[in-house]
């Protein structure tokens, strides 16, 4: 048996079902494009049954990505692997991913089958499916909460039908890692022609144990692992790619495995997920959090000054953390701003390119060093972004302890100049106030995270805020020296991409599968 593990990443997919997640078809390419400088072996695009935006965005992928192979999700129904083919038609490398639930509970409640129609539906799907490429996976949704042997069964028949891959999901995070690695190896052993098609895992994050459990996984003779960039997905998460990928990287004494996976992409990487998706990582996230590489306590500082290997199992620039932060400034030209882009992982337009610069060089008069991490945010407000119905044009906030706090804010609202001033207990709540009224929103503000992306005096501050209206949730970031001005833009940018939603429906409202 090979000792590569093939990587499916479905950030752009399972990823994108977190909560105020939903991505444009821009920001899936721009994305997915990273993913393939990462060098992950699938991409699975999204769910082209769910909506037509997301079809579209499907097959815009399809058409970029030549390395990797592009997957669309597909239930197990022709229509759904109607519209997934149509959006893969043109990939180098397409490949159909069509699942069925097959626990007892899913079965009887969900899908209201019978084990043999579940079978039959499966063996179907599968073969209409391989009418199309012969690159077909199959997930058996539910998998660690199945009957073993009924499980095999269902594998059996889905590879003697065609598929080339077959996945074992914990679907909902209940497995513990020794159980997990048991029943890998049970279908291992007792699915007949597993030999045929390459078994895979997808491992969700509810008990904390996605990646404990897909490495138990991979021990019992899995070789495709399905992961999220940042670990993001349905409820607790995804099996987080850097996890898994720096776990074989680093303790090869005990896995003796590869991948493809370029892991100087990873950080980069990560840093474009969380903008994208507004979804920050936590600090003490593994590999890629802010204190990863951090040490505080003077016992820790000490063995790693004497030698890095006492408290640092890798180093920070192994997954892309560049250790000269102090990269640009405002006497910095044209082409090196283009070539730091480029070491982040953004190849940008010209037009997009001169935007960009621009905004740099009004940021860079405004401070003194500029880091890696104050360009990430430029791309993040100007490119990165779903099409304006609000624009912040001016914001004046008078606020102190003898002063009624009042924001005087102008707008661009749908192209049109409104101006406008309110009141609020504090500058912000009186900045909120203001545009809430200026836009006509009716939304909730449900979450208002500040953090701080650089160090030092004048280190820009990131909003991030979660708005709600009607049952739809959208994420929106802000940066700037001015705390309040970067909440001023994470709010325009909450209701700009809560606007999105509204027109595009679909996008918020997706299955949860696999």
């Amino acid at each position: 048996m090979s000792n590569r593990v093939i990587v499916f990443d479905t950030t752009l997919r399972d990823g994108e079902q977190s909560p105020g997640a939903s991505m444009n078809a821009a920001e899936k390419l721009r994305l997915a494009v990273q993913l393939e400088k990462l060098g992950v072996d699938a991409i699975e695009a999204g769910f082209p049954a769910a909506s037509q935006g997301d079809l579209d965005a499907v097959a815009s992928v399809a058409s970029r990505i030549k390395q990797a192979e592009v997957t669309a999700l597909a239930r197990a129904a022709k229509n759904d692997i109607d519209l997934a083919w149509q959006a893969i038609k043109h990939a180098a490398k397409p490949r159909i991913h069509t699942f069925l639930a097959t626990s007892d509970i899913h079965m009887k409640y969900k899908l209201k089958m019978s084990k043999e129609e579940v079978l039959q539906t499966t063996v179907e799907a599968v073969r209409y499916a391989k009418s199309f490429t012969d690159n077909v996976e199959f997930s058996a949704e539910d998998g660690s909460r199945s009957d073993r042997d009924f499980l095999c069964k269902v594998f059996e028949a889905a590879i003697e039908a065609g598929a080339t891959t077959v996945n074992l999901p914990d679907t909902v995070g209940y497995a513990l890692p020794h159980e997990f690695a048991e029943l890998v190896k049970y279908v291992m052993d007792h699915t007949s022609n597993i030999h045929k098609a390459v078994m895979s895992v997808h491992c969700h994050n509810d008990l904390g144990l996605a990646t404990a459990n897909t490495i138990a996984a991979l021990k019992a003779g899995a070789r495709q692992v399905e992961v999220t960039i940042n670990g993001i997905g349905e409820r607790a998460g995804n099996t987080s790619l850097e996890e898994v990928v720096m776990a074989v990287h680093v303790r090869r004494d005990n896995l003796d495995f590869s991948t493809r996976i370029n892991t100087e992409e990873i950080y980069p990487t990560s840093r474009l997920v969380s903008m994208v998706t507004g979804i920050l990582v936590q600090p003490n996230k593994a590999i890629v959090g802010a204190n990863a590489f951090s040490h505080e306590a003077g016992i820790h500082q000490d063995g790693v000054l004497k030698n890095a290997q006492t408290y640092e199992i890798m180093n920070p620039e192994m997954v892309g953390i560049s250790s000269n932060t102090l990269v640009l400034g405002k006497h910095s030209g044209r082409h090196a701003f283009k070539k730091k882009l480029s070491e982040l992982g953004y190849e940008l337009g010209e037009k997009e390119l001169d935007r960009l610069f621009k905004r740099f060089k009004e940021l860079a008069d405004k401070r003194k060093e500029m880091l890696d991490e104050d360009i990430e945010v430029l791309v993040a407000e100007e490119i990165l972004r779903v099409p304006d119905t609000y624009e912040l044009e001016y914001l004046n906030v008078v606020s102190g302890t003898v002063a009624v706090p009042t924001a005087t804010v102008k707008l661009k609202v749908r192209g049109k100049e409104v101006q406008n001033a309110g009141f609020g207990v504090g500058p912000i709540d009186a900045t909120f106030n203001t545009i809430a009224k200026m836009t006509g929103s009716r939304s909730k503000l449900i979450r208002f995270t500040v953090n701080a992306i650089t160090g030092g005096m004048d280190a820009q501050g990131e909003v991030t805020v979660r708005v709600q209206e009607n049952g739809l949730v959208a994420l929106g970031k802000g940066a700037d020296p001015d705390i309040i001005t970067a909440s001023a833009k994470a709010y325009v940018n909450g209701l700009n991409r809560l606007e999105y939603l509204k027109r595009n429906p679909a996008l918020s409202a997706k299955d949860a599968v696999v």
